[in-house]
């Protein structure tokens, strides 16, 4: 996808590129690049109302030095909310603090309206956070699909019974002076101390709100959160519904939240949310009047994640990938940073006019598809689309650890090599290997470099083989 608007507008840190840490911003500032007339008119060119915005090629001044399976991260970016919610005992004061971890990542962006890098099909993202407790939260991402596009992702903090499963799924229209970005796809916040059920734990369903690029043709560029987001607990009948206000044209303000938190089954409302995505934000109890400050972004410091050196990651990974891309980038030298990307977008066309030419199915490479549906092991999950190929222990945290890191490189020192990658090869049934045992995802054989070109991996979860071709690297 060579414009992705659904991931266009926010972002946090890097942690492996140099790159000067953005100020948080509110929607009406707007940095304007010296030659933005230029480029918009190129983009006037290509544009109808309702065209297809996938479809558009992007001027890199607007493209942020990341790739969008990396943006994702901000969601577990402030750890001060995320880490202490599995601990509250009470349902509803625990959904509370489900509720101030989901509106805490929002503030995270950088000056005016940029976009990460579109990711491309099979590319994959990794990282980690060391807490002050001595614990660590694993992540692990990669783009499920292209036409349309997914990206798909895992995060677990094993030491505190959390852990996370989503899919994005941007939408993108093209509405005059403004692109929209309808945000499909959901993230299944799971606490595994909590729950009737022992091994999926206490599940909590979060949407996200659409997203609004304002004035990308004419006048001042602007960046909006818009319409009705959802955070729901269905085992314990709750329901956050949070609507991200836009301004209008004569009155109210930008950045305003409003919502409720309330009984799904009997209709009762506990709490009212007031306040500013990037500022303050309010709760007030219905029934006592009491409001309290629930979460200030204003003086938030988030925490980035952690990666590995790029000498260690693969070819394939979002940092290595966009390296040449991302120092065009930060250089503000476009016409590098245009040619960087568009090497990468040529070979990702080429891979997949060989897979047409082939006969062949792309499947990634560590996620699987759900399955859901009546008595289906992913039942209730079925919006996900994809859910990571493995095993992990939900109570035995340094088992989990170890197979969390048996699924993909993670940390400093691991490096992806052939346990890692999937060949373009053919090769026979996988050989079981300890840490397949253990749950993780198996590892085909090494094969013969002359047999071509369909490869076979064992589901974890139904132990079915499927033959596809990876795409390869250049």
């Amino acid at each position: 996808m060579s414009a992705d608007w659904g991931s266009f507008f926010h972002s946090g840190s890097r942690s492996s590129h140099e790159e000067p840490k953005p100020e948080n911003v509110s929607g009406d500032d707007e940095i304007v690049e010296p030659d933005q007339g230029n480029v918009l008119s190129h983009i006037i060119s290509q544009l109808r109302p309702g065209a297809d915005l996938s479809r558009v090629v992007l001027p890199t001044f607007i493209l942020e030095p990341r790739s969008m399976l990396e943006r994702i991260t901000n969601f577990m970016a402030h750890p001060e909310t995320l880490l202490p919610m599995p601990d509250v005992d009470d349902p509803l004061e625990r959904f509370v603090s489900v509720v101030k971890f989901y509106l805490s990542g929002w503030h995270i962006k950088p000056p005016g309206v940029k976009k990460p890098l579109n990711p491309i099909l099979g590319e994959t993202y990794t990282c980690y956070w060391d807490y002050p407790d001595g614990t660590r939260g694993y992540y692990i991402s990669e783009q499920t699909s292209h036409h349309p596009p997914k990206s798909s992702y895992f995060f677990m903090a094993p030491e505190h019974n959390i852990r996370i499963d989503g899919t994005l799924k941007p939408r993108s229209k093209f509405l005059g002076n403004s692109a929209a970005s309808m945000m499909e796809g959901i993230a299944i916040l799971r606490f595994l101390n909590r729950g009737q059920d022992k091994e999926k734990g206490e599940r909590y369903i979060l949407t996200q709100p659409n997203m609004y690029a304002r004035g990308i043709l004419f006048g001042k560029m602007k960046y909006e959160l818009g319409d009705h987001s959802y955070v729901r607990c269905p085992e314990n009948n709750l329901v956050a519904d949070i609507e991200f206000k836009t301004k209008g044209y004569f009155s109210g303000t930008y950045n305003a939240i409003g919502g409720t938190i309330k009984n799904e089954k009997t209709g009762e409302v506990y709490y009212e949310l007031t306040g500013l995505w990037n500022g303050e934000m309010y709760i007030k109890d219905v029934h006592t009047h009491k409001k309290e400050l629930l979460f200030d972004a204003t003086h938030a410091k988030h925490t980035p994640p952690l990666t590995r050196p790029l000498e260690q990651q693969g070819e394939r990974e979002s940092q290595r990938l966009w390296h040449n891309t991302v120092k065009a980038i930060i250089a503000r030298n476009h016409e590098a940073a245009t040619d960087e990307k568009t090497k990468i977008e040529d070979r990702q066309r080429e891979e997949a006019a060989k897979r047409v030419d082939e006969g062949v199915e792309w499947h990634p490479r560590l996620f699987r598809r759900v399955q859901g549906g009546p008595n289906g092991p992913d039942e209730g999950e079925e919006d996900l689309d994809w859910i990571i190929n493995a095993h992990v222990d939900a109570h035995n945290p340094e088992l989990a650890a170890k197979q969390i890191l048996a699924i993909a490189p993670i940390l400093d020192g691991q490096t992806e090599s052939s346990e890692y990658q999937i060949p373009p090869h053919k090769s026979h049934e996988p050989v079981p290997t300890d840490d397949v045992a253990n749950g993780a995802a198996p590892v085909p054989e090494q094969p013969k470099p002359e047999v071509v070109e369909a490869v076979e991996r064992k589901d974890s979860r139904t132990n079915d083989i499927d033959a596809y071709v990876d795409a390869k690297e250049n």
